[in-house]
């Protein structure tokens, strides 16, 4: 029996050793983008007084919302929420089932049917009655359970809130025991805000290379199936857009903007990269247009846009694959790019780049400010590129063994 398209490429990713590392890496980059409330939290993950079970932590997640609160954070939470309720109760439903023999229909159908339930439970803030958040020191509290022996706290990895200013570290303080990566000039943790950053930094690479593929892809799609005058227009038109250097393009936008929001960089990212996206994909397409299989769906009455995004595009997105790749780290590079001139978004959950320009006065004494942002950003850009690279050497089939 022959094996897909997709396990093939598979095996031969698989293959590159460096581009299966950098896989695992960036999934356990979004890991800890999203359990960063477990990592980085001033409030106990698990708090036991005198018998009584809470979570301030869990708590704080379903906080009543604020205007200086990300959307981009309570996306994170909530699917911090559902991960960790999936792998608490999907594993055992999942056991159950293996152990009850049902048909495999039927056990996919049950799974979705828990999945769906587990999601509409995580909608309604039943955390609200999990603890009061009536404790301005939880610091205080749990050294005090513990000197009594009352009860005990389970606390984060790093004790502290990204933005919580700590008075007994001062500002400016060089990494220590108590901050691995220091403090910055108004007394903040660096590593939490670090960990906390990397929400930013990925979702604005994810976000704004999903929306300039979708530009690209469409553009690409009807320029190179159509051609004639069509194809003659669009390419011109990209090719005018081109002609403008992108990185100082996106300058000029978002210098014009009134409020600059993290959405607002994710569309502007999006808008003035699709170029390369759409040439690829118009060649592409070129290619595939000519195919029997195409003919055959002309001959069958199909319309234009069936034969496109049905069969057409399927055959023609493994160039954008790995462009899509790339472009991940390259939209990390310009949003970090943007704050680090001080373009970007001022916001209470920094982004990499954000950091590095709060390090800019004092690169040479406070070098800790500087080299933690800038080991991140290094490290995702080499892990995408890597992972762009193997994408790339597997999908070309005279690269096969």
């Amino acid at each position: 029996m022959g094996r897909s398209q997709g396990a093939l490429v598979w095996d031969q990713f698989c293959q590159n050793r460096l581009a299966l590392g950098g896989l695992v890496l960036i999934v356990l980059l979004f890991l800890a983008a999203a359990a960063a409330p477990l990592i980085a939290n001033d409030k106990p993950l698990l708090l036991v007084d005198g018998g009584r079970w809470s979570s301030p932590a869990l708590r704080h997640l379903f906080r009543p919302p604020t205007g200086q609160e990300l959307v981009l954070d309570r996306l994170f939470d909530l699917a911090l929420c559902w991960g960790v309720t999936a792998l608490v109760l999907g594993a055992p439903l999942f056991g159950l089932l293996r152990l009850l023999r049902l048909p495999v229909p039927a056990r996919r159908r049950l799974l979705r049917l828990g999945g769906a339930l587990l999601a509409l439970a995580w909608m309604v803030p039943f955390a609200s009655y999990v603890s009061p958040l009536d404790k301005a020191d939880w610091r205080g509290q749990v050294r005090e359970l513990r000197q009594t022996g009352r009860g005990w706290a389970l606390v984060a990895l790093v004790p502290y809130d990204p933005i919580e200013q700590i008075a007994a570290a001062g500002p400016l303080s060089p990494p220590s025991r108590a901050h691995l990566m220091g403090t910055d000039s108004i007394s903040r943790d660096v590593l939490a805000r670090v960990v906390y950053g990397a929400r930013v930094s990925l979702s604005v690479g994810f976000v704004g290379v999903a929306i300039y593929v979708f530009i690209g892809v469409v553009l690409g799609a009807i320029a190179g199936y159509y051609g004639r005058w069509i194809d003659v227009l669009l390419s011109r038109f990209i090719e005018i857009v081109m002609c403008f250097p992108t990185f100082l393009l996106i300058l000029t936008i978002v210098a014009f903007l009134e409020q600059r929001s993290i959405l607002n960089i994710m569309v502007v990212i999006g808008l003035t990269s699709w170029t390369g996206v759409a040439r690829l994909m118009r060649g592409e397409v070129l290619r595939q247009r000519e195919m029997d299989y195409v003919s055959a769906a002309r001959a069958l009455g199909m319309s234009d846009a069936r034969i496109i995004f049905r069969h057409v595009l399927p055959n023609s997105l493994a160039p954008v694959l790995v462009s899509a790749t790339f472009g991940v780290a390259g939209a990390i590079l310009i949003e970090s790019g943007l704050s680090f001139l001080g373009l970007g978004v001022q916001m209470p959950t920094p982004s990499w780049g954000q950091l590095l320009n709060e390090a800019r006065d004092g690169v040479a004494t406070y070098w800790w400010l500087t080299l933690w942002p800038g080991v991140m950003i290094f490290f995702s850009v080499t892990i995408y590129n890597l992972v762009g690279e193997g994408l790339r050497d597997a999908l070309d089939p005279r690269l096969r063994t």
